[in-house]
């Protein structure tokens, strides 16, 4: 039986105008930046469900039992809001059980989660994605600074394997393709930094894993796809096997 997975978040819709002399005209795209982690699980051992960010508000179950057919959560550049005010709160003052308290107690008991990083992941651009001191921060492998904690890399950077025989990293063999960003977090005392950015460009986590009650938890902190990870990195082999073995670990016990 493959394991079920729920991927939530990686989507943005953007409005744009177009000035031409002196006319303009306005049009809008929906944009996902799921797709390389999509295509590298096709397949595989994991039957991966996709959420968009503008279907979670609604989408995300408000019950436990909603998430019961899932073994893994991934949360990927969506924003703690989208959870805390859905329509109900937002548009009609109404209240709502709080789903992050609700992955908080999927978790403990059982349930696996993994935080990609992203704009809106972690604490985010201008601190908007408001992680931090949530319950959802509580069961991670890592911690949330207070402020906007992108490390933009334009350069590039090369991971540092600091457990190069850890599970997450079986079969992921050669040089790594280049990361251009991650969000900065702090390790928890007693989780597991597998990977690194180099010293020399910050030393910031980047693949932390750990354990919270009876499930799983790992972050990642660039993201799962463009901006921050090259097409080159999309590409290389070592992508799908990376995603195989860190949802693997997830559910191993």
């Amino acid at each position: 039986m493959n394991t079920k997975v729920l991927l939530v978040g990686e989507s943005w819709t953007t409005s744009e105008t177009h000035f031409k002399g002196f006319d303009q005209f306005g049009s809008v795209h929906f944009h996902t930046g799921a797709t390389p982690l999509l295509n590298a699980l096709k397949g595989s051992a994991f039957d991966v469900d996709y959420m968009t960010a503008h279907e979670a508000a609604e989408g995300f179950p408000f019950e436990k039992e909603g998430l019961a057919k899932y073994d893994i959560i991934i949360l990927s550049d969506i924003g703690a809001n989208t959870f805390l005010l859905p329509p109900d709160v937002w548009l009609r003052s109404r209240t709502v059980p709080n789903r992050l308290r609700m992955l908080k107690e999927w978790v403990s008991e059982g349930g696996n989660l993994i935080m990609m990083g992203g704009y809106f992941s972690f604490q985010g651009i201008d601190g908007k994605a408001r992680w931090r001191k949530t319950a959802v921060e509580d069961v991670l492998p890592v911690t949330c600074l207070p402020w906007d904690d992108r490390v933009e890399i334009p350069e590039g950077a090369i991971a540092d394997l600091l457990i190069a025989d850890h599970p997450t990293l079986e079969g992921v063999e050669g040089e790594w393709p280049p990361i251009l960003g991650v969000n900065e977090v702090e390790a928890r005392e007693g989780a597991t930094v597998v990977a690194r950015l180099p010293q020399d460009q910050g030393g910031h986590p980047l693949l932390v894993v750990g354990q919270h009650g009876k499930g799983r938890t790992a972050a990642w902190t660039s993201d799962i796809g463009p901006h921050w990870l090259s097409p080159e990195f999309c590409a290389w082999p070592g992508y799908k096997r990376l995603w195989e073995n860190v949802l693997g670990w997830l559910v191993a016990r």
